[in-house]
């Protein structure tokens, strides 16, 4: 993906050469979360590493920023996540979702409507 030899992080005290990556791959479902986000495939290494960053942190640490919509998407998600487990463990607070959610659409271009 790219000629340099830059080390990426991949979370843990876990590192890879940039250059021998060459797969990312999303964890969903049940096995996500305590800090497993992405397996990474990379050269030489037979079984992909368990990665606690997202796959759209690790290619903008390659390198890779067209690859990737932005930090706003990861934050969004991870706010999602952490709402709907929230949600099922019977424990929203309502206060610290607009706290965030506000400052997810502020870092943003998109306008925050009025009264928000």
């Amino acid at each position: 993906m790219t000629s340099e030899t830059r080390m990426v992080a991949l979370g843990f005290g876990k590192f890879a050469r940039a250059d021998r990556i060459f797969a990312l791959e999303r964890i969903t479902g049940e096995e996500r979360g305590d800090g497993r986000r992405t397996r990474v495939w990379i050269e030489g290494v037979a079984e992909p590493l368990v990665a606690s960053r997202t796959e759209s942190t690790i290619l903008r640490d390659m390198g890779q920023d067209a690859a990737v919509v932005g930090p706003e998407l990861d934050e969004a998600l991870d706010l999602a996540q952490r709402l709907a487990s929230a949600a099922q463990a019977g424990r929203v607070d309502l206060n610290d979702l607009g706290r965030r959610a506000r400052r997810l659409l502020s870092s943003t271009t998109r306008p925050t409507p009025p009264g928000s």
